[in-house]
């Protein structure tokens, strides 16, 4: 059977929350005998999403609520 985990692959200062963030992608293992296959991702999420849902503006994809607003694509 194949596995779930969730990694993170940034951690960045998010204005929006105004605290540091972990992004995280969930990525499903392959099975034993498909060993050469890469992990697929099928999900993404920011530690910080629950609170900057509950701030009355719009946050950004990472948190769920606007999927066309990215703030981290510019830090890299």
């Amino acid at each position: 059977m194949a596995e779930k985990q969730w990694k993170t692959i940034k951690v960045r200062f998010c204005d929006h929350a105004e605290c540091e963030v972990e992004l995280e992608v969930e990525e499903l293992l392959p099975e034993e005998f498909l060993p050469d296959q890469p992990p697929r991702l099928r999900a993404h999420r920011c530690s910080g999403g629950l609170t900057c849902n509950q701030i009355e503006k719009i946050a950004c994809l990472w948190s769920g609520s606007n999927p066309l607003f990215d703030p981290f694509t510019e830090a890299d």
